[in-house]
């Protein structure tokens, strides 16, 4: 007899590397099982081998409306969400002609994104209580902060159509006072 396992697929968007992965999930009685990040298939649909785990973090979402970024560090990512709902936009701040480009995805806990370093990560909670599991390949430091980039989040320029309007948003303060596109600090890669 064959057991049912996870399976993944990727779609590629305009922004160079940003990846979304279909993960599906074995679904029983008791519940599901998902393979919710497993190297050897995600980098079989195109996720970069050299994409290393250093940290998993949860980002607990209490309310609708709830919006967080545009940031961009230099670390890769790979994001699903595990409970709940989110609108996802990115925006790439890496020097070079996709600089600017944009994709944007719902994400639920059928669907994982892979975002390379340098573009900018958003998200917007479209379910009370919300939990957004993100993984990175370097640690994030204060000390380092100056050093990353972001963009504003309701830039027009940027033109990313937010499912709740942005005034009725629960956002940080420092998240509505980032510099519009075209006064982004632009990430080059160093290495």
């Amino acid at each position: 007899m064959a057991v049912a396992t996870t399976e993944v697929t990727a779609e590629t968007t305009d922004i160079p590397g940003l990846l979304i992965f279909d993960v599906t999930k074995v679904e029983d009685e008791r519940g599901y099982y998902q393979e919710t990040y497993q190297k050897a298939k995600l980098v079989a649909a195109g996720m970069p081998e050299g994409f290393s785990v250093v940290q998993t973090s949860t980002s607990y979402n209490k309310t609708t409306g709830v919006t967080r970024g545009f940031h961009a560090e230099p670390w890769d990512k790979y994001l699903t969400v595990i409970k709940g709902k989110v609108f996802a936009a990115w925006v790439d701040l890496r020097e070079g002609e996709s600089f600017g480009r944009t994709a944007t995805v719902e994400v639920t806990p059928g669907v994982a994104v892979f975002v390379p370093q340098g573009v900018g990560n958003s998200f917007q909670v479209l379910e009370d209580d919300t939990y957004y599991l993100y993984s990175v390949s370097a640690h994030w430091s204060a000390d380092l902060y100056d050093e990353y980039c972001f963009a504003n989040l309701a830039d027009p320029e940027i033109g990313i159509e937010w499912p709740i309007s942005l005034d009725q948003a629960v956002m940080s303060d420092r998240d509505r006072t980032h510099p519009m596109l075209k006064d982004a600090k632009r990430f080059t890669h160093n290495g």
